[in-house]
């Protein structure tokens, strides 16, 4: 096993300042992993080459939790788009998968941020470590309240271009709805995400590995419960106690400041303030879109909203895992702005997913993780909902062949944004996963839905109703 020089963690300095520094010769060595060896008052960091099987099981067990957790959000989905506040508030259906892919946004960046550093090993000081997590939550809460209202005001003013219509009464409770829910299910996720990943360090797992993962798992559970439940709640109170809104959303804008100094005074995470913004507000246009796919699936395509969550889930989640392994592997190997040698911005497909590039193992794993589980998730979501399995031949074809189209291209656009923000000195860390995910939603759903009316047209209809 080869190893670099010595290396003592620097105290006191930037989160983006403790990435170690490896010669160009070193950058070439085909390894995933590095771990710390102490040895009296030094501290080594040494490669170690990981297993595909290591790989395989160390996300198979978040994959499978993941599938859980899309499998009941569009169950979840299939029971409340009957709801009355859905029917009425038709904006909710254009801010669902932009609201949902905050997770991408926000708490799966989180997971690779800290991902990256407890590989880097500078996770090991207490007080240092309290200081990125506490960092890192805040920093969260400032984007899932900014984010949170740019979602509502785009899905509030597409629906009056679209539709022509305007309610002020509507349009103050998707606001708040959608500040509640973003807030509460980031702040849940990033708690949960935070002690994976120190857990996992501990025990000698890769969080790269299992952080994403299960950032995915419940993320979209736990937020589109939340969306219903408090529109729910709103909307019904709405003629005759519309001020709790107004409430809701002043709560938000006064504790705003008070995260903004938390933040700007904390050096891990002010950086990340300054410069992260970008890739947050961009991606949510991009799911947004995804949002105007929905609502015109929506009517048409019953059972559509079943599969819609688990398709953007499980690509989105894969992708995020082999994300975060990119980026990790680049801090360790190579300086930001310097390119590796064992990789390149623009590779051949084959050498990317398949045989060429070290990430091409794990690419290639999770391609074929994603065949048997989606085949699985698909007919356990038919099977709740309907209370029978009812999937024919080419439902399971058609879908599975969208399936493998959305993961190979989600795969390897992640090559090329990842080492592109490399080469331009971009933290792929803060800013590869939020496009990934909004492209995973977008790619997912108009996939799905070009998989619907294939089925359409050869009388083979997916019909919840049948």
């Amino acid at each position: 096993t080869m190893a670099p020089n010595v290396v003592d963690p620097p105290k006191n300095i930037e989160d983006r300042d403790i990435i170690p520094s490896f010669s160009r010769s070193e950058s070439s060595i085909d390894e995933n992993n590095l771990d710390k060896v102490e040895s009296g008052s030094e501290t080594k960091l040494i490669y170690v080459e990981e297993e595909w099987w290591q790989t395989t099981l160390q996300v198979l067990v978040p994959f499978l939790i993941a599938g859980v957790g899309t499998i009941g959000a569009g169950v979840v989905f299939g029971i409340v788009e009957q709801w009355e506040v859905y029917q009425n508030v038709s904006e909710l259906f254009i801010m669902v998968p932009a609201l949902i892919g905050l997770k991408g946004n926000l708490d799966m960046c989180l997971a690779s941020r800290l991902s990256t550093q407890a590989n880097l090993g500078n996770m090991h000081n207490y007080k240092i470590m309290m200081s990125m997590v506490i960092g890192n939550i805040c920093l969260v809460q400032i984007q899932a309240i900014v984010a949170s209202l740019i979602v509502a005001l785009f899905a509030i003013g597409v629906n009056a271009a679209i539709n022509g219509t305007f309610s002020i009464e509507h349009s103050v409770m998707v606001v708040a709805a959608s500040m509640f829910t973003a807030t509460t299910s980031c702040f849940v996720l990033d708690i949960i995400l935070t002690m994976v990943i120190l857990v996992a360090k501990r025990y000698g797992f890769n969080p790269d590995n299992l952080a994403t993962p299960l950032a995915a798992s419940i993320g979209d559970l736990v937020s589109l419960s939340l969306l219903s439940a408090i529109a729910s709640v709103l909307y019904q109170n709405l003629e005759t106690k519309i001020w709790i809104n107004y409430i809701v959303i002043s709560v938000y804008i006064i504790v705003l400041p008070l995260w903004l100094l938390v933040v700007l005074r904390n050096k891990f995470t002010r950086h990340v303030l300054k410069s992260g913004w970008v890739p947050v507000i961009s991606a949510l246009f991009i799911s947004g879109l995804g949002g105007l796919v929905l609502d015109a699936a929506v009517d048409d395509h019953r059972g559509f909203v079943v599969f819609q969550p688990i398709i953007n889930g499980i690509g989105g989640n894969l992708v995020s895992v082999q994300a975060s392994r990119m980026a990790t592997k680049l801090h360790q190997t190579t300086e930001l702005g310097i390119m590796p040698t064992f990789s390149r911005i623009f590779e051949w497909p084959h050498r990317a997913l398949f045989k060429g590039v070290p990430y091409a193992k794990t690419a290639r794993i999770l391609i074929a993780m994603s065949i048997p589980g989606q085949t699985v998730f698909i007919f356990v979501a038919d099977a709740i909902h309907k209370s029978a399995s009812t999937l024919d031949a080419a439902f399971v074809f058609t879908y599975l062949t969208a399936n493998i189209i959305q993961i190979t291209l989600l795969l390897y656009v992640a090559h090329i944004i990842i080492h592109a923000m490399w080469r331009w000195k971009i933290d792929p860390d803060n800013s590869s996963i939020p496009y990934l995910t909004a492209l995973g939603d977008l790619s997912g759903s108009s996939l799905l839905l070009v998989a619907f009316i294939f089925l359409d047209s050869i009388g083979r209809p997916y019909d919840p109703q049948d």
